[in-house]
């Protein structure tokens, strides 16, 4: 009978932390509402922008008998492939932003000393607070990407009913399941890949006192600078440039990268490459170092 009470305690812990991050993931969603009201702008203008464009939509589709087989799918594709871009483009943004502002706005305005009253863990506050960029942005950026492109491809089909068009071709040309599976995965990619750059800047908001976009980037831009400057090689600056752009080219089939060829097809994925990319396993370590810090930090760090 003695041994079953520290199981309980144990599901109990687990049970308790379980619950304390569920909230806090919540109390940022409450706080923080350009989570999810930037992208919301963000696609409105997106989908006014490619709604007026759609008013051409019948002429596209009266010219493409003259195209061959290729060109007529991009004709067709290319404005639903780059409508979810802008969305993802701000989750980006509003998560490089929400980093720099999450334990140091805590501090700068003292509410810190009333969060550290609670119940809740150093360790469970910077992991809820990580797994905003991480995993709740690129969630909001499915489903408002998803919605775009469903909104569009209804309001083409309508286009083109009233225009006495048959959306039978545009039907035919559009992935419908392969979109959603390749958009997935594209998110994961970029989620996984930016970790680090996402856990630096919440290393820097938890250590800083102020400016934290400069102390974000001016040791990494300064250190570039000084390696072309007096060693005339840019190691570190490629490596920068890499750690943005080095995702989707470690992602994406060989003959698809740099190509400007639309993705919409699984047989361009390369997910193996990708999770063998040294890269990304080196970057996802730098990551958890530095939520060890962020965590170190925000337990030592007083208010501004």
């Amino acid at each position: 009978m003695s041994a079953e009470f520290p199981m309980t305690f144990v599901t109990a812990d687990a049970s308790r932390t379980t619950s304390s991050f569920y909230w806090s993931v919540r109390r940022e969603l409450w706080e923080n509402r350009s989570i999810y009201i930037a992208p919301l702008i963000v696609m409105a203008v997106v989908l006014f922008a490619s709604l007026i464009s759609t008013i051409g939509l019948p002429q596209k589709m009266r010219n493409l008998p003259t195209l061959d087989p290729a060109k007529r799918h991009a004709a067709v594709v290319t404005h639903y492939s780059i409508a979810p871009a802008p969305i993802m483009l701000a989750t980006f943004l509003v998560g490089f932003f929400y980093c720099l502002d999450a334990l140091h706005g805590e501090r700068r305005d003292r509410s810190i000393l009333f969060w550290k009253s609670l119940p809740v863990s150093d360790r469970t506050a910077v992991l809820s607070k990580a797994s905003i960029p991480i995993v709740i942005l690129p969630v909001v950026a499915f489903v408002l990407s998803a919605i775009t492109l469903f909104v569009l491809l209804m309001a083409s089909t309508a286009i083109l009913l009233l225009s006495r068009m048959s959306p039978a071709t545009l039907w035919s040309e559009l992935r419908f399941f392969q979109e959603p599976v390749i958009m997935v995965y594209g998110l994961t990619v970029h989620a996984l890949w930016f970790a680090p750059i996402y856990c630096w800047l919440l290393l820097v908001s938890a250590w800083a006192r102020r400016a934290t976009f400069l102390w974000a980037l001016l040791p990494w831009l300064a250190t570039a600078a000084l390696e072309r400057i007096a060693f005339s090689t840019s190691y570190f600056g490629s490596m920068l440039r890499y750690r943005v752009i080095g995702g989707m080219t470690e992602a994406f089939a060989n003959e698809q990268r740099g190509s400007g060829e639309i993705l919409d097809q699984l047989s361009q994925l390369s997910p193996v490459r990708f999770l063998g990319a040294p890269g990304l396993w080196v970057g996802l370590l730098f990551a958890a170092a530095c939520l060890i810090g962020a965590v170190r930090l925000r337990h030592d760090r007083e208010p501004i």
